[in-house]
């Protein structure tokens, strides 16, 4: 009785994200991929059969979440190490506890590592003898790549699953939920509906810190307003309208201001995002494609610095990341510019629309299967690595493109030199005139 007393008492007490946390699979929002008829983790909770797993996704999509509802709903133990601060010795303890516990009554133990990309090989390696021996449920959470962070023999031996960030719909799922719900707020603050759609975009498709952010303002006033908001996550609100048209005026004129190359006003409008509460990793992403898609050829460069920035993003997040992003941004708008990339998959691609596709030629063709000599395959292919200058004459395009043209450089940067190249090579391989 004490014991149950006892934890209402700390369930009263803790933060709003914790009391909101779904207690089975059916109240866990988004995720769909992961959570249908005869899913994997659908087999986990119902067969409550031992197995690995990695949940891979950005911050508050649900990791967490859905190794206590494994837990919860198998009535396992629940064990959490946090990779930041524990060390092999933590690890090897979970393991011997959860080792007695099994042989004792039988009752077996989900096994949480958080950050799990944080831990070095030596204490990954700790975890292999109960992976493999399925002394425990192990649930690794982590926000980066696996395949890079993640010693191979403990990847193998567990179930990857990516989780995806949460829709602008799923977040206000959460939020309304927990205004409503009897272990929220209860209905004791209301939310008017243009704070609401502030909250949704700051949250940038994260559960708990839309919670976080709920929960502070509650505590400002029963009555949350977009000024509440504004005061309790101490940001000032770019006002952005439920249609979200702000939303796209603003990213549209910070694309507009790179391509013309007004550095200032793309960090002003950068500025204008963050401060909004902007998903940093969209902002990046948008960079990326600019990188390409308005300067491609004239600086290669570029597009290292925008996928390096949204690396870095991704591995620190805000507030430091917005000194990659804004570094990125300078580059893009300084940049000499061109489309031609653009342009060149846009002709390719139209020309395989309407059916201008052919044959590979026969000596393109692989030849390293058993039979594909005997079809002329690879047959007369001449290596350009074995020639004085790396070109070969020889007829690359199906004969229905041969030509067709599709990149048409700009003089713009470093693209003049590439085009230079490129008005001899083209000519020489198409036998017009030797470079």
């Amino acid at each position: 009785m004490f014991d149950t007393a006892a934890e209402e008492a700390e369930q009263a007490q803790a933060p709003l994200a914790v009391r909101m946390r779904p207690r089975n699979l059916d109240e866990i929002v988004g995720q769909g991929h992961l959570l249908g008829p005869g899913t994997p983790l659908r087999k986990l909770v119902e067969g409550e059969a031992p197995m690995s797993l990695f949940l891979w996704g950005p911050p508050g999509t649900g990791k967490t979440t859905i190794a206590y509802v494994v837990a919860r709903q198998t009535s396992r133990r629940f064990t959490e190490i946090s990779a930041v601060s524990a060390g092999v010795k933590d690890v090897r303890a979970a393991i011997d506890q959860a080792r007695r516990e099994l042989g004792m009554t039988g009752r077996q133990t989900v096994l949480f590592v958080d950050e799990v990309h944080r831990f070095n090989k030596a204490q990954q390696d700790a975890l292999l003898p109960a992976v493999e021996n399925r002394w425990v449920t192990f649930i690794g959470a982590t926000t980066e790549n696996p395949f890079f962070s993640v010693i191979s023999p403990l990847l193998s031996r567990s179930l990857l699953l990516t989780l995806h960030s949460l829709t602008e719909d799923d977040v206000r799922a959460v939020v309304e939920r927990a205004v409503a719900d009897e272990r929220g707020l209860a209905g004791r603050a209301r939310l008017a509906p243009d704070a609401l759609d502030h909250l949704v975009r700051l949250a940038g498709g994260d559960a708990r810190r839309s919670l976080t952010y709920l929960e502070a303002a509650s505590l400002l006033s029963a009555d949350i307003t977009v000024e509440v908001l504004e005061k309790a996550v101490d940001k000032a609100a770019v006002r952005y309208d439920r249609q979200g048209d702000q939303h796209y005026d603003v990213i549209s004129a910070f694309i507009k201001s790179m391509r013309g190359s007004d550095a200032d006003a793309a960090v002003h409008y950068l500025a204008r995002m963050i401060e909004a509460g902007e998903d940093p990793r969209f902002i990046a992403r948008r960079i990326v494609i600019f990188a390409s898609e308005d300067v491609g050829m004239a600086d290669p460069t570029c597009l290292q610095v925008a996928v390096a920035a949204a690396q870095a993003v991704e591995f620190i997040g805000l507030p430091e990341g917005q000194i990659n992003l804004t570094q990125a941004v300078i580059h893009c708008a300084l940049a000499p510019k061109s489309n031609a990339v653009v342009k060149a998959i846009g002709a390719a691609v139209s020309d395989v629309r309407r059916g201008l596709i052919g044959q590979v030629p026969n000596h393109l063709r692989d030849a390293h299967y058993p039979g594909a000599r005997k079809l002329g395959h690879g047959e007369g292919y001449q290596y350009p690595h074995d020639s004085p200058n790396g070109l070969v004459r020889q007829q690359y395009a199906p004969d229905e493109i041969q030509s067709r043209t599709y990149y048409e450089p700009t003089t713009h940067g470093a693209e003049s030199h590439f085009g230079e190249r490129w008005s001899k090579i083209r000519p020489y391989l198409r036998g017009e005139k030797r470079a």
